[in-house]
């Protein structure tokens, strides 16, 4: 049984939370390790998550960019980006994130790595492959948009990496992935990460446990089915 099924036998169906986000937003990193406390809150509340992209960038070239250049061009220069990178590093740390903006050389887009997430689903490893992705960007400077790096993060949650292998140089999943870009667009998703719980209630940035936990707690008093 993956994780998105359950046996009727073993209680009620659990609730479905759907996490909007980018591996390259480090507020999407910060927003996981928030949920994961609020989830840690409520244990009595089956809840299933589902990962579902986003795009900070979209005009990002496959191959990415190179880091400074983007920096650059997005802030005005690294002092720029260091100070606003500041306030985030401080809020990883309370996170036990220990952000390495310093370590990135690229800045990739992030649609391979999409292709990753809604593929790794189907081994119910989707938020291990999301953590995979958040770590070897912001803490290794890993090249998100190199097939081995995530061929490598394939096999480290335990998904077939030869079949990753295989289906990266193709186009499978695309159409997938840019259908839920738009549709993201689509219901407002303005900023990530976002989290849509029990298809009903949207809470929009990356919240405190304490605020994720009350959205999680009301839309479970709430439920009808």
């Amino acid at each position: 049984m993956d994780a998105e099924t359950s046996d009727a036998e073993t209680g009620p169906q659990p609730m479905q939370i759907d996490v909007i986000s980018d591996v390259m937003c480090p507020w999407c990193y910060i927003g996981k390790r928030r949920l994961e406390k609020a989830l840690a809150s409520v244990p009595d509340i089956p809840v299933v998550l589902r990962w579902l992209p986003y795009q900070l960038d979209e005009t990002l070239p496959r191959e990415g960019k190179d880091r400074q250049a983007y920096l650059t061009e997005k802030f005005g220069g690294a002092a720029q980006a260091e100070a606003v990178y500041a306030p985030i590093v401080a809020a990883g740390a309370q996170e036990g994130i220990p952000f390495a903006f310093e370590r990135i050389k690229k800045s990739p887009n992030t649609l391979d790595c999409h292709r990753l997430i809604l593929w790794s689903r189907a081994d119910g490893v989707q938020s291990e492959m999301a953590e995979r992705l958040f770590q070897l960007y912001f803490v290794e400077g890993a090249d998100l948009t190199d097939p081995q790096v995530l061929v490598g993060a394939a096999a480290d949650v335990g998904m077939m990496s030869d079949l990753v292998a295989e289906l990266l140089p193709t186009d499978s999943d695309f159409e997938k992935i840019r259908k839920d870009l738009d549709k993201a667009h689509a219901i407002g998703v303005t900023g990530v990460p976002c989290f849509i719980i029990d298809e009903r209630f949207m809470v929009m940035g990356a919240e405190k446990p304490e605020t994720l936990a009350a959205a999680i707690k009301h839309a479970h008093e709430t439920k009808t089915g």
